[in-house]
């Protein structure tokens, strides 16, 4: 009852955005073309990168290129539905979250409805695309059961993005002014799209299991290269997403029980 309730509540505001930006087309142009300039900006990096190596690590430019791909599909996807970047600017400091705790619907399903990004799963086709290219240029075979395999791994990856930045955006709760973590964790989840071999141990590990988001893009990846197999930390992945989607769920239950208002 209550998942076909926020079912309904989807349909709801994913109409009124479609409304919205139809009115204001440009803006979903812009937003679309800006989107695509900055995937594009970090493929051409690898591709610099590798105008001066020719490996990383012992991984080559096709094998990098397939794991930056894959990276985009679960980010395109966490960025269209849990888009939470400036929760704590509007629903903190402007007390939007007042309004919210008066409706019956949960608190975070509102949050996270009332800020859908559909033109972010633009990325996520373009990810695929780039992981298909990368998939045919290394000549890697097509199990019947890869597409299965890649539907479980981007649903791991999708949820620890989702329980590392719910939890971060329940931080605010326990403080008015915003804390500037958000940027940081942001640059800190773009190591994950690279090998993990390339750093030391210390960062490996941060990567792996305190911000684990190696299970965002090199681990599940790595599952369907040859040479790089990780099977064990590949299958991880969805226990590492229900772990931290548990963890970012009971940080935000937490957080909204001990919120006393805007004016408190």
């Amino acid at each position: 009852m209550k998942i076909g309730y926020t079912l309904s509540l989807f349909r709801e505001y994913l109409a009124n955005y479609i409304k919205t930006k139809m009115t204001y087309r440009a803006d979903f142009w812009v937003e679309v073309v800006s989107d695509l300039m900055f995937s594009a900006m970090n493929l051409v990096f690898i591709f610099v990168v590798f105008q001066h190596t020719p490996s990383l690590g012992d991984w080559s430019q096709a094998e990098v290129v397939f794991v930056y791909g894959y990276f985009m599909i679960p980010y395109g996807i966490f960025g269209a539905f849990v888009n939470l970047w400036n929760f704590s600017e509007r629903y903190i400091v402007k007390g939007e979250m007042d309004r919210v705790l008066t409706r019956p619907a949960g608190s975070l399903s509102q949050v996270l409805l009332e800020n859908v990004d559909p033109p972010s799963l633009i990325g996520s086709l373009v990810g695929l695309g780039i992981m298909g290219a990368a998939w045919a240029r290394l000549g890697l075979p097509l199990d019947w059961y890869d597409p299965l395999v890649l539907i479980v791994m981007v649903a791991g990856s999708v949820l620890i993005y989702m329980g590392i930045y719910i939890a971060l955006a329940a931080i605010s709760f326990y403080s008015d002014a915003p804390t500037g973590i958000v940027p940081l964790m942001f640059n800190i989840q773009n190591y994950g799209r690279y090998p993990i071999q390339i750093y030391n141990k210390g960062i490996r590990f941060l990567l792996t299991w305190v911000l684990p988001f190696a299970f965002v893009g090199v681990y599940p990846a790595a599952f369907f290269l040859e040479r790089h197999h990780h099977l064990l930390m590949a299958w991880l992945t969805p226990v590492m997403g229900a772990i931290f989607a548990a963890i970012g769920l009971a940080v935000w239950n937490h957080g909204v029980k001990r919120y006393r208002g805007a004016g408190s």
